[in-house]
C-alpha cells in the first residue's frame, strides 16, 4: 500500500480525465469476444487477496498516487485509519460498467478517481450500518458474490511486472476473499474455482501499464527526469573539479562513475527477466570510440587504462568524449560528444580571420551537423509516423549541414558511416518495435553515430566517433475541417534538452590563450576594446545555435567591446569591428535585461563553435538589481550611445526584437525565474529544468487531447482548445439559431414540475415549447424520435413571429450525453444548423437518489456529467444542508462535475433571477472550459460517436392501461406500502416509481398520480391540458394507466396490485351445509329457538332439557331440525343474491 498524496490534508493531482482514459484502457481488453476474452477483471487489494502484487499494480495503475509501495506520508494515513481500512476494495471491471466495493473510510479518498467513472456500482455502507463489524463483513462477502454472479470468465492480474509468476488458479482460491465466496448463507455455496474460469491477464495489462498519459508523463517529468538530469549534474560536478592538468589523468571509469552507478544500481531493484533489448550506459575517449569499440563495450567492465592523454591521434591527448547516460527503470537515454579544448581564438587586436583548423573544430562540425540530423529525424518522425522517412531525412540534413560547414571532402567518406536510428522505449526500458500499436504512447530515442570519423588533414588514421541521441516524444490529433476531411496536427517534446548539447574543457593552450585576453583588463589604454568601464560581474551568454545553452560567466564592459570570461570556453572577446549593432531590450526593473549584439563574419573564428549561429546574434543576459545591472547603465549605456564610441545601441521594445530574439529572451527570464537568487556555481544544477521551457505548456495541451485517443478535433474548436495558438476563431453567436435547454434527473426529482415553474416564469419573455416524451410511454430515450421531432419542430414555426426557445425533458433513467449528442448531430445538416444547446441542467433529489446504502439509481452521475452539465438543482431537502443523505449526494455530485454551480429548489421552485438566468443560458454549454472537458471525458462526443454503456442494475419500465375507476384510500394505501416491501440486492420485484393518469371513485375528473418510494412523495393533481407540441401520440382521456419502474417487474403481478386499489369485486356465495356452519351460527340458532316448544317428556329446568329418565342436555331437543330451517332459508337469501349478481354482470378492473 503507499501513502497518500495530499495537499492541506486532501488528496492532490486526480486528474479526472485519465481516470476514464486508463479505465477505457482496461475495458478494452474485454472488448474482443470470444473464449479468451474473461467477462471482468477482478481486483482486491490487501489480505483478502494476500496482498497480490498483480492487484496492486491495477490499483496503482487506477488509482494513480493512492497505492504503491512508497511509504511517503503514510503517517498522515494511520493516524486517520489503518492500512487495512485503505486496502479494503474489492474492484470487479466489465466491458461497459464497474463494481467496486469499498468502506466508509477509504470511500472518500476513491471517489475523486471513480466518480467521473461511467455506470458505477457503488457498494459502500454507511458509517452507522458500518459500526457492525458482522454486518460489515457479511457485506463484502455478499457484495461480492452479487457482482460476479452473472460472469462465466473472470480475469485476475496475476503478476506484477517487476516480479513475474507463473499463473496459479489454485493459489487464487485461497485468497481470502475467495474462500468466503463458498460460505453457505451469504456466500455463492459452492468453490469459486469450480463455477468460474479464471484467467491470467497480466501480461495484456501490462502493455496498457505502458502508455503514457498526462498523469505517468508528469511522474516521468517530476521524478524520473529530474533523478536523470541529477546524473548529468554529477558527471559535471566531477568535470570541473578537474583541472587542465589532471584532466589528463582522468580515465573513462572514472568519468562515467555516476551514469554507471545509476545504472547499475537501478537494475538490482528492477526483477526483468525478458531478454528484450534495452539500452546501456558508456563513457569513452578519443580514438577508443571506434564503432567496434562502442560495440564491445560493457558497462560493467569500464577501462581504466584509456585516460585523456593516451587515446587521442598517434597516441596523444584526447580531442572529445561520446557518453550516454541510460535510466535503469525508464525510457529515458541522451547521448552526447563533449570536447577537450576550444575551437576558437580570442580576439587582441591581431588581423588574422581564418579559423584555426583543429580536430577539435573538424569533430565539433561533424557533430553539429549530427545534431541537427537528429532533430530534424525528431520532426519528420512526429509529422509522418515514419522511421523510414525520418531516417532519409535526417542523412540529407546530416550531409546538407557538412556542406554549409565547408567540409565536402568529407561528405563521401561520412555518407556511408553515419547511421540513424529512432526506437520505442517502454516505461520499464525495454526497446520495443515501431512497428507494435503500443508503440504510439511511448517515449522513443533518436540517435545518429557518425564512427570512425577519418583524419584527412593530419595522420591518416582515424579520429573516433561522435554520437548524439535524445529521448522525445511526439503528439498527434486528427482534426476535422470544415469541408468534412480529416488531416493530422503533430507535435513533439524532446525530454532530454535540458542536457546540454555541447560542453568542453579548457586544456593547457586554451588556459594560456584565456589569459592573454584577461590582461586586457589590466591595461588602460591602447587594447582592442577600448578603456574597462565596469569590473567583472556575472551574466549569461547565449545563441540561437542548436548547440547553445545559456551559460554563466563574468562580463567585462569596454568602451568599444566587451569581454566575457567563461570556465569551459575560456575568454570572448567582442571588438567594436566585429559588432555590427547593439540592441538593449529592458521590460522592467524585475526582469531580465537583454544585450543583443549583432555580429560579422570575421568574428566566427574568435567566438567559441558552440555559439555560431544562422543569424549571426549573442545576447548576454544582465540578471535584474544585480552589479553588472546597475553598471551598465551608470557607465557603460552613456558611452556606448556615443557616437564617438563606434558603437550603434539602440533601446527596443519587444516589437523591435526578431522572433529568434524573443524567444532567447524568454528562454533567459525562465532560467532566472527558476534559479533566484541566482547560483554561484556553475553546474550546482542543469541550467533549466524541462518544467521552465517556454515549448513545454503548449505541447501537454496538445498530448492531453491526443493520448485519449484518436476521434477527432472540429477544426472550429481548436482556437478554444489551444488558446495560445495562432489561430483564434472568434465566439460565434447564436445568431437565428434555436436554443434549446435541457434538464434532465431521475423520476421523483421533480424536472417536471422546474421545467414547468421556468415556462410560467418566462411566459412573457418569448414563446416556450416543451419536448417532453409522451407521459404515457414506457419506452427509453429514442434519439429518432428525439430528431424526427426537431425536424417538424422547424415545420411548425416556420412563417411565425419572434425566435422561439426550446426545453427539452429527458426521460429518466437517460446518459444526458446521448440526448446531447443526439440534439447536435442531427442526421440532417440544415436542421442540425438551425439549433443550438445553451445549457443543460440536472436535477438531483437527494431523498430519490439512493437504492440502498451509497449505491445511486442508474443514471444519476451520468446526469451530471461534467463538460455537459453547467447547473445542479437540488430539489429535495433544501431546508436541511446538514442531513447526511443532503451531504452524501452533494459529495458525490461536486466530485462527478466540480465546475457545476449548485442551486437549491426545493420540489423544482427556483426563485433567485441569477439562478434562473443560470438555468436559461444561451452560452455556458459553448464555454471553453466546457468544451474542453467535453473533449478529454467523452472521445468521439463531436461525431456523436461516445457510447455510453449500460449498468450492472437494469430498471425495465411496465405500462398498465385499465379503464375502471380506482379507490383513493386503498390506491394511497397500496402506495404507501410499497416501500416496506423492498427487498435489498439484486433487488427483485421491487418498484420505485409509479406514475401515469387515473380516475377516483370519488370524482369523474382525471387526475395524474406520480409517487417515488424511495422519498415516500405521492402526488396525486387534476390533469392539466396537453401541450400540442408536446410529442407523442394523443390518447382518448377516458383510458388510464399507470407505468411502473423497478427491477424484474411482471404484467401480471402488478395488475394483481392495481386490482386491490380498486373496489373489491363481489363474488357469488356457496350455499350453507351443516357441515359450513360455523360455532357461532349453531350457538346464534339455539339462542333464538331454546323455548320454543319442546316434545313430549321434556322440560327445561331453566339451565338444561330434562327427559323423563332425568337425563339432562344442553341443546334444545329439535336442535336438528332448527338447523335445517335456518339453512333452508338462508339459501333462499343466498340464491336471491347470486341471481341479481348475476343479472349485474360485474367487470374486472382491466375489463374492456
Amino acid at each position: 500500500m503507499a501513502g497518500i498524496r495530499r495537499v492541506n490534508g486532501k488528496y492532490s493531482g486526480v486528474n479526472p480525465a485519465v481516470s476514464c482514459c486508463r479505465l477505457r484502457q482496461v475495458q478494452s481488453l474485454l472488448c474482443d469476444g470470444g473464449t479468451a476474452t474473461p467477462d471482468g477483471i477482478l481486483c482486491s487489494l490487501g489480505i483478502d487477496s494476500r496482498y497480490n502484487e498483480g492487484c496492486t499494480e491495477l490499483a496503482k495503475y487506477l488509482f494513480y498516487g493512492l497505492y504503491g509501495r512508497n511509504q511517503l506520508n503514510l503517517e498522515h494515513l494511520l493516524e486517520e485509519f489503518s492500512e487495512e481500512m485503505l486496502d479494503d476494495v474489492i474492484l470487479l471491471i466489465k466491458a461497459e460498467c464497474v463494481h467496486l466495493y469499498c468502506n466508509p473510510m477509504n470511500y472518500s479518498y476513491l471517489l475523486p478517481y471513480v466518480s467521473h467513472w461511467r455506470n458505477l456500482h457503488l457498494y459502500c455502507m454507511t458509517e452507522a450500518e458500518y459500526e457492525d463489524e458482522e454486518a460489515a463483513e457479511e457485506f463484502k462477502i455478499s457484495s461480492f458474490v452479487t457482482m460476479v454472479q452473472d460472469c462465466h470468465r473472470i480475469g485476475v492480474p496475476y503478476s506484477s511486472q517487476g516480479h513475474v509468476q507463473k499463473f496459479d488458479m489454485f493459489m487464487v482460491e485461497k485468497w481470502p476473499l475467495i474462500q468466503a465466496f463458498a460460505l453457505e448463507g451469504i456466500g455463492g455455496g459452492s468453490f469459486f474455482t469450480m463455477k468460474y474460469k479464471l484467467m491470467d491477464m497480466s501480461e495484456r495489462l501490462w502493455q496498457v501499464y505502458n502508455r503514457l498519459d498526462p498523469v505517468s508523463l508528469d511522474n516521468l517529468l517530476t521524478e524520473d527526469l529530474v533523478n536523470f538530469e541529477k546524473q548529468w549534474t554529477s558527471f559535471f560536478s566531477s568535470m570541473d573539479l578537474e583541472s587542465h592538468l589532471s584532466i589528463l589523468e582522468l580515465s573513462e571509469a572514472q568519468a562515467g562513475e555516476a551514469f554507471r552507478t545509476y545504472y547499475s544500481h537501478g537494475l538490482i531493484s528492477s526483477n526483468i527477466t525478458d531478454k528484450s533489448k534495452s539500452q546501456q550506459p558508456f563513457v569513452l575517449f578519443g580514438k577508443h570510440s571506434s564503432l567496434e569499440d562502442v560495440e564491445s563495450y560493457s558497462f560493467n567492465f569500464p577501462s581504466e587504462s584509456h585516460q585523456v592523454r593516451n587515446t587521442g591521434p598517434q597516441a596523444s591527448t584526447a580531442r572529445h568524449m561520446i557518453l550516454q547516460c541510460v535510466a535503469p527503470k525508464g525510457p529515458l537515454a541522451c547521448a552526447r560528444t563533449y570536447f577537450f579544448g576550444t575551437t576558437h581564438t580570442p580576439y587582441l587586436g591581431n588581423q588574422n580571420t581564418q579559423q584555426k583548423k583543429t580536430e577539435v573544430l573538424l569533430l565539433s562540425q561533424i557533430y553539429s551537423a549530427a545534431v541537427q540530423a537528429v532533430l530534424s529525424g525528431i520532426k519528420c518522425y512526429s509529422c509522418t509516423s515514419s522511421a523510414t522517412k525520418a531516417k532519409d531525412v535526417a542523412e540529407h540534413t546530416f550531409l546538407m549541414t557538412l556542406d554549409s560547414l565547408n567540409l565536402n571532402q568529407y561528405r563521401s567518406f561520412l555518407r556511408s558511416k553515419c547511421e540513424f536510428n529512432i526506437q520505442a522505449v517502454n516505461k520499464q526500458g525495454r526497446i520495443i518495435p515501431l512497428s507494435d500499436e503500443e508503440s504510439r504512447y511511448v517515449v522513443k530515442t533518436a540517435s545518429m553515430t557518425v564512427h570512425d570519423i577519418p583524419d584527412l588533414q593530419w595522420d591518416g588514421g582515424h579520429l573516433g566517433s561522435v554520437v548524439f541521441s535524445e529521448s522525445f516524444l511526439e503528439s498527434s490529433i486528427n482534426i476535422q475541417q470544415k469541408d468534412g476531411t480529416v488531416s493530422s496536427d503533430s507535435c513533439y517534446t524532446i525530454l532530454t534538452t535540458t542536457v546540454p548539447r555541447y560542453a568542453c574543457w579548457l586544456m593547457e593552450s586554451d588556459v594560456k590563450q584565456s589569459e592573454q585576453a584577461q590582461h586586457l583588463t589590466k591595461r588602460e589604454e591602447g587594447t582592442c576594446l577600448g578603456t574597462a568601464l565596469t569590473v567583472a560581474d556575472a551574466a549569461y551568454v547565449f545563441s540561437s545555435s542548436q548547440l547553445s545553452t545559456p551559460e554563466e560567466g563574468k562580463i567585462i564592459f569596454f568602451s568599444g567591446g566587451l569581454l566575457f570570461i567563461h570556465s569551459q570556453y575560456g575568454s570572448i572577446t567582442l571588438s567594436k569591428d566585429h559588432i555590427s549593432s547593439i540592441k538593449f531590450y529592458d521590460p522592467d526593473s524585475s526582469a531580465v535585461a537583454s544585450v543583443f549584439l549583432e555580429y560579422d563574419s570575421t568574428l566566427l573564428p574568435h567566438l567559441p563553435f558552440p555559439l555560431h549561429s544562422s543569424d549571426q546574434c549573442l545576447v548576454f543576459a544582465l540578471q535584474p538589481r544585480s552589479k553588472s545591472h546597475r553598471a551598465f547603465y551608470s557607465k557603460v549605456l552613456s558611452v556606448w550611445k556615443n557616437s564617438e564610441s563606434g558603437l550603434t545601441l539602440q533601446l527596443v521594445d519587444q516589437e523591435q526584437l526578431t522572433w529568434s530574439q524573443r524567444n532567447m529572451h524568454t528562454r533567459l527570464q525562465k532560467l532566472h525565474d527558476s534559479q533566484e537568487p541566482p547560483v554561484a556555481k556553475r553546474r550546482g544544477s542543469l541550467k533549466t529544468s524541462y518544467s521552465q521551457l517556454p515549448e513545454q505548456d503548449m505541447f501537454l495541451q496538445h498530448f492531453s487531447l491526443s493520448s485519449i485517443g484518436q476521434e477527432p478535433i472540429l477544426y472550429d474548436h481548436l482556437g478554444t482548445l489551444f488558446p495560445s495558438a495562432e489561430l483564434r476563431n472568434p465566439v460565434s453567436s447564436q445568431g437565428d439559431k434555436v436554443v434549446i435547454t435541457i434538464i434532465t434527473g431521475l423520476p421523483g426529482s421533480h424536472k417536471n414540475r422546474l421545467c414547468n415553474f421556468l415556462v410560467q416564469l418566462n411566459k412573457e419573455c418569448g414563446r416556450w415549447v416543451v419536448y417532453e416524451p409522451a407521459p404515457d410511454s414506457c419506452d427509453s430515450f429514442s434519439a429518432s424520435h428525439l430528431q424526427q421531432y426537431l425536424s417538424g419542430f422547424l415545420e411548425s414555426q416556420r412563417g411565425r413571429g419572434g425566435k422561439p426557445r426550446l426545453l427539452v425533458l429527458s426521460p429518466g433513467y437517460t446518459d444526458v450525453l446521448d440526448v446531447v449528442q443526439a440534439v447536435l448531430f442531427h442526421p440532417d445538416p440544415v436542421v442540425q444548423a438551425c439549433f443550438t444547446i445553451g445549457a443543460v441542467t440536472a436535477c438531483v433529489n437527494p431523498l430519490a437518489s439512493c437504492i440502498e446504502h451509497r449505491f445511486a439509481f442508474p443514471r444519476l452521475l451520468e446526469q451530471c456529467s461534467q463538460g455537459i452539465v453547467s447547473t445542479v438543482v437540488f430539489t429535495g431537502l433544501t431546508a436541511e444542508q446538514k442531513h447526511p443523505l443532503m451531504q452524501h449526494v452533494q459529495q458525490l455530485v461536486r466530485s462527478a462535475n466540480p465546475t457545476a454551480a449548485f442551486i437549491l429548489g426545493e420540489r423544482g421552485a427556483v426563485t433567485r433571477n441569477e439562478d434562473v438566468n443560470l438555468i436559461l443560458s444561451e452560452s455556458s454549454f459553448s464555454e471553453p472550459q466546457m468544451l474542453r472537458a467535453r473533449y478529454v471525458l467523452y472521445p468521439g462526443w463531436c461525431k456523436g460517436r461516445f457510447f455510453s454503456g449500460s449498468g450492472s442494475l437494469v430498471l425495465t419500465q411496465q405500462r398498465v392501461a385499465f379503464s375502471r375507476p380506482l379507490e383513493r384510500p386503498l390506491f394511497v394505501t397500496r402506495c404507501k406500502a410499497l416501500k416496506s416491501s423492498l427487498r435489498p440486492s439484486p433487488f427483485q420485484g421491487n418498484v420505485y416509481n409509479v406514475l401515469g393518469k387515473v380516475r377516483f371513485s370519488d370524482s369523474d375528473q382525471m387526475m395524474e398520480v406520480s409517487y417515488n418510494t424511495v422519498s415516500g412523495n405521492l402526488s396525486i393533481v387534476p390533469d392539466q391540458s396537453v401541450n400540442p407540441l408536446t410529442p407523442g401520440p394523443q390518447r382518448n382521456n377516458t383510458s388510464c394507466f399507470l407505468i411502473f419502474d423497478g427491477v424484474g417487474l411482471t404484467e401480471d403481478g402488478l395488475k394483481d396490485w392495481l386490482r386491490l386499489c380498486a373496489k373489491q369485486r363481489q363474488t357469488k356465495k356457496p350455499k350453507k351445509t351443516k357441515s359450513t356452519l360455523s360455532a357461532q351460527e349453531i350457538k346464534s340458532i339455539h339462542l333464538t329457538r331454546h323455548l320454543d316448544p319442546l316434545p313430549p317428556g321434556y322440560f327445561y329446568n331453566g339451565y338444561q332439557y330434562v327427559d323423563i329418565f332425568g337425563e339432562k342436555r344442553n341443546r334444545h331437543p329439535n336442535m336438528d331440525e332448527f338447523i335445517k330451517e335456518y339453512i333452508a332459508e338462508a339459501n333462499k337469501e343466498i340464491e336471491l343474491f347470486n341471481r341479481q349478481l348475476e343479472l349485474q354482470g360485474q367487470h374486472d378492473l382491466f375489463d374492456p
